[in-house]
């Protein structure tokens, strides 16, 4: 591979005016056909084939004229010292509403006087209206001429909050986050390089390659079923890694400048041997992505394969476009010649040329070391234990928001359980007296534990069939509410006995329990795979049965630890005021598959960055402790660097507003983290000297079966030689 990568960089070197304008014209004609198609996404979560969805999809059958159009509910708060039923409450209510019927797009209103919405306290009550088209085709000037009711009847001294089914918050995409990930990868880059220019490639290559994965993403969205929250993910992963690999090859570039190399010379070298690793952590990072799809989950499947795409994007831009603007600069990325040293300070400059002072406490106390890490990685993953899953719900937003304050008035006037109704089929199909039926199960429904409310049956045209609202005691992600779905499922099978009647739940409390429960069998599965996939790549790249292992192992080190601080920050609520977390819940039911996914491709890019440098150290000198000080040495500054900007750019989306994307971005930036800076700058060095050569032991019937696959870049020389060779034969 480096000896095509090789050819590649100095193609791109000669080319370089070619090569930049292509991928301009690519940005350009990408954007032009976003601005052609427009933006079509689909934030539908759902899994086909759970419970809940089988229920829905039974409902939707045999109640066909229910309402289908979007609902937006009104919530009135009398005043204080009033309720809803004082004359002067209710005739300002009557007034708000009668604005409402100005607007065409209304189809009704169920006023909460006639509806008995109504709450017992006579405190607060809602009027739903419903629009003629669906939720998501609900016009913005029908909304705002809600806001602007809503704003009139407070001005009347009623306190009016929105909720429904209209959604009026939107994921926001691109903006701040990006802005401040790639302000403070700058600065790092600026400290590494000590270069303003040598800093701002990588910045630019990165936003080229991100541009263009970012428009691919939204054209898709026009034949595929593609989430916002998966633009988000796909920007948050492609800005970071574009960078980075950016990164690994200017850095190689301007090495091998210092040491009077050509310009061309080096830059198609640096292609070859820091390219090289980054086309392997890309691929890794790649399949690792699509690897989700496996988990047989639209959403996450779309997630993966757009995040996917746009790492192959920054990645083919690192090793054509990165080579082109090196040509473009020349000499002008050369590092400043270093400042001479006294007499008394060369000895030890000499001394220590091939290492340094944390390589040489790293392999000094090696035992010590692994105890600490692993001590550490036990306190930090202990909170796993209680882990809970859920999706995040409008109690979870914002107080500032207006889903937000919609909640808390339902749940005020209502009880928690309003905001997480469960919907309950029955099929009567096969009982003798279904009526008689129907109302028995509801009965039997109210008595269990943890029910607020259980509504009478409501018939299809066919009486075959009911549906029953079940209204909990407890929020939608309460483990409780959880337990209730279940016990309603568990009581399924002696009604069906007893009553010949079916039951199933649906509704968006129960479809998030059946994805939370769908999401945690798959993650042993998925890991297993990951794991299984990085043993036999890292075997065939690295020659050596004891580092796969060795890095899968710290994989898991990093997966359990970063779940476990996710756990403690955003399920248990430590320091969610200093990371701007509106409220403590469940982890997202997504979050560890997509972590696992994630990490572990980014934990396989340090792992080849880190330990490739060992391995061709240790192919030249046979020496394996000294391998690993001249890794530290050489590699681990830029792998440090390259962490605090992967770091950073994560970090960055905790600014952003949508939930899902703040515990990303956190869970993310903290995985980094830990497996830069605690596993492979700390550990893996640590381990690798306690193996010593054994660490790079493999037997030679193995060796022999193996393909090869160059990322060290041992085969440039034979290149190189071959056509000094070839002049020299010629002349």
């Amino acid at each position: 591979m480096a000896k095509y990568l090789y050819k590649l960089g100095e193609w791109a070197s000669r080319k370089r005016r070619q090569v930049f304008f292509g991928w301009i014209a690519i940005l350009i004609v990408a954007a032009i056909g976003v601005g052609s198609v427009g933006i079509t996404f689909n934030d539908d979560m759902s899994i086909p084939g759970t419970k809940a969805e089988k229920a829905m999809d039974v409902m939707n059958k045999e109640f066909p004229h229910g309402e289908s159009g979007g609902q937006i509910k009104l919530i009135f708060k009398a005043p204080e010292g009033q309720t809803l039923e004082s004359s002067s409450t209710h005739q300002k209510i009557q007034d708000t509403l009668d604005l409402v019927l100005n607007d065409k797009a209304v189809e009704s209103i169920a006023n909460p006087y006639q509806a008995g919405t109504i709450s017992k306290n006579k405190e607060i009550g809602y009027a739903t209206i419903t629009y003629k088209v669906s939720a998501d085709k609900v016009t913005d000037a029908s909304k705002d001429k809600i806001k602007g009711i809503a704003k009139i009847a407070e001005k009347n001294g009623v306190q009016t909050e929105i909720g429904g089914t209209v959604a009026f918050s939107h994921v926001k995409i691109g903006g701040t986050s990006e802005l401040v990930g790639i302000v403070i990868a700058f600065g790092i880059l600026v400290f590494t390089f000590a270069s303003f220019l040598a800093a701002g490639l990588p910045i630019i290559t990165a936003i080229i390659g991100l541009g263009i994965g970012a428009m691919g993403i939204l054209i898709s969205s026009n034949f595929f079923s593609v989430q916002a929250t998966s633009l988000s993910l796909a920007s948050m992963i492609g800005l970071a890694v574009g960078i980075d690999y950016a990164l690994f090859i200017i850095s190689r570039h301007r090495q091998q400048l210092a040491q009077g190399l050509s310009v061309r010379e080096s830059i198609a070298r640096a292609t070859a041997t820091a390219g090289s690793a980054v086309v392997f952590a890309g691929l890794t990072v790649i399949v690792a992505l699509c690897g989700l799809s496996v988990v047989g989950i639209p959403f996450l499947t779309s997630m993966g394969l757009s995040a996917a795409f746009t790492v192959l994007i920054v990645m083919l831009v690192s090793i054509t476009l990165v080579p082109a603007l090196l040509g473009m600069f020349g000499h002008r990325l050369s590092p400043k010649p270093k400042k001479q040293v006294d007499s008394k300070k060369s000895l030890v400059v000499k001394k220590n040329k091939d290492s340094n002072k944390w390589g040489r406490f790293v392999t000094r106390y090696p035992v010590q070391i692994v105890l600490v890490c692993l001590i550490v990685t036990g306190i930090i993953s202990s909170p796993v234990l209680h882990m809970e899953l859920g999706l995040p719900d409008n109690g979870m937003k914002s107080k500032e928001t207006i889903e937000r304050r919609a909640y808390d008035s339902m749940a005020e006037g209502f009880g928690d359980g309003i905001n997480g109704p469960l919907v309950v089929v029955l099929d009567g199909s096969k009982s003798p007296n279904t009526q008689v039926s129907f109302t028995k199960v509801a009965k039997e429904l109210s008595d269990l534990p943890n029910v607020s409310s259980v509504s009478p049956p409501t018939s299809n045209q066919s009486g075959k069939f009911a549906m029953v609202t079940v209204l909990p005691k407890t929020g939608p992600n309460d483990s409780k509410t959880k337990d209730l779905v279940n016990d309603i499922r568990e009581k399924e099978m002696n009604v069906n006995k007893d009553e010949k009647v079916k039951l199933m739940v649906t509704g968006s409390t129960a479809v998030n329990i059946d994805i939370s429960d769908k999401l945690s069998e798959a993650l042993p599965q998925f890991a297993a795979l990951i794991v299984i996939f990085a043993l036999l790549l890292l075997l065939v790249v690295f020659r050596s049965i004891l580092v796969p292992i060795k890095a899968v192992l710290g994989f898991l080190m990093t997966l359990i630890a970063t779940l476990g601080f996710s756990v403690f920050v955003l399920q248990d609520g430590h320091f969610i005021n200093f990371f701007g977390i509106p409220e403590a819940g469940p982890l997202l039911n997504f979050m560890p598959v997509l972590t696992t996914g994630i990490l572990f491709g980014l934990a396989m890019d340090y792992e080849v960055f880190l330990v490739s440098r060992m391995r061709e150290d240790f192919t030249h000198l046979r020496d394996a402790n000294k391998s690993i000080l001249s890794s530290l040495k050489h590699s681990g500054p830029v792998v440090t660097a390259a962490g605090l900007i992967m770091i950073s750019v994560f970090a960055s989306f905790i600014f952003a507003e949508d939930s899902t994307i703040k515990a990303t971005g956190l869970s993310m930036a903290f995985g980094v983290l830990f497996d830069a800076f605690v596993v492979r700058m700390t550990l893996v060095p640590a381990v690798m000297t306690l193996l010593g050569k054994s660490a790079w032991y493999l037997p030679k019937w193995l060796d022999k079966s193996l393909p090869t696959i160059d990322v060290e870049g041992e085969s440039i020389t034979n290149h190189i030689e071959d056509n000094i060779d070839k002049k020299v034969r010629k002349y």
